[in-house]
């Protein structure tokens, strides 16, 4: 690539990935009992099953934005050495991210007025930004500028279809998602929502299932309605909250429903998993719309 890709954390890419896409992650923040944790550092690969103990055992954790200054170091030093920047950032809908560090990079582009610098506000979230950003990877190792791929990716962002279900209520209405009745009914009836990310970033539910595996194939069905064809040839990204058996199962379905061969599983990271608590599931793919 002749330009720099930068994201952040909550982009739920695998360590592998972002090491062979050569990609510069901005690791958002979280604190556990107060004590301030990131939720990437390179290199190093956090215990995300022991994260997600923490939340069984009912931990105290908050979640923050990327640290400011080390994010300036960060894209200073690319500018510094002759590099343009793509900022590919996590849905403002749900954070201050990408506010925060596109006004960084404005005011680093005009400190650099050789360099290109753009940002996108992808509007997703977890393995929908991942996937966003692995298209991004893709267009560029094609040879396209970083103005193509900005544009591919302003273009398309409205095509990532992000399908969520949980397993606990309590974590979502913690989260300020649902309502405290809502949460306490849905655990008493077994009730699963299936929820989305729409047209603004924002994570909204959408319907309610009875049962673990009725929300999870809902995952599918979705997918079968508004995947862009051939979908046997798209590739698919599944993040979990603790829960890589029901990932499977989702990766198994999609694979003998569609016959797609790519299939991603990770992690929900710390600070959307957070919001959404152990058993989060998720499926991203294209779509004609993410609704």
């Amino acid at each position: 690539m002749n330009f720099e890709i930068v994201t952040d954390s909550c982009c739920n890419l695998t360590e592998d990935m972002i090491d062979e896409f050569g990609l510069h992650i901005l690791p958002l923040t979280f604190l556990v009992d107060g004590q301030q944790r990131y939720s990437y550092l390179k290199g190093e690969r956090t215990d995300l099953a022991q994260f997600y103990t923490m939340m069984r055992e009912g931990k105290v954790i908050t979640t923050s934005l990327p640290n400011l200054s080390e994010s300036e170091t960060l894209i200073r030093s690319l500018l510094a050495a002759g590099r343009d920047v793509l900022y590919l950032g996590f849905s403002s809908g749900l954070s201050g991210t990408y506010e925060a560090i596109s006004l960084l990079c404005d005011q680093l582009a005009a400190e650099y007025p050789d360099r290109t610098v753009l940002t996108c506000d992808t509007l997703a979230a977890s393995g929908g930004q991942g996937l966003l950003v692995w298209y991004a990877v893709q267009h560029a190792r094609a040879g396209e500028s970083i103005e193509a791929v900005h544009e591919w990716v302003e273009q398309n962002k409205l095509h990532l279809a992000h399908w969520f279900t949980v397993d606990d209520l309590m974590f979502l209405f913690r989260g300020g998602r649902v309502s405290r009745t809502s949460a306490w009914a849905g655990t008493l009836l077994n009730i699963k929502p299936v929820m989305h990310v729409d047209d603004e970033g924002h994570l909204i539910p959408l319907e309610k299932v009875r049962g673990r595996k009725k929300s999870l194939n809902a995952l599918v069905d979705h997918m079968e309605k508004t995947a862009i064809t051939p979908i046997s040839e798209q590739m698919v990204f599944i993040t979990h909250g603790d829960c890589l058996e029901d990932a499977e199962y989702v990766a198994d379905q999609v694979k003998e429903r569609f016959g797609v061969h790519d299939v991603v599983i990770n992690y929900v990271d710390p600070v959307i998993g957070a919001h959404s608590g152990p058993g989060t599931m998720a499926l991203f793919f294209l779509a004609s719309a993410r609704k």
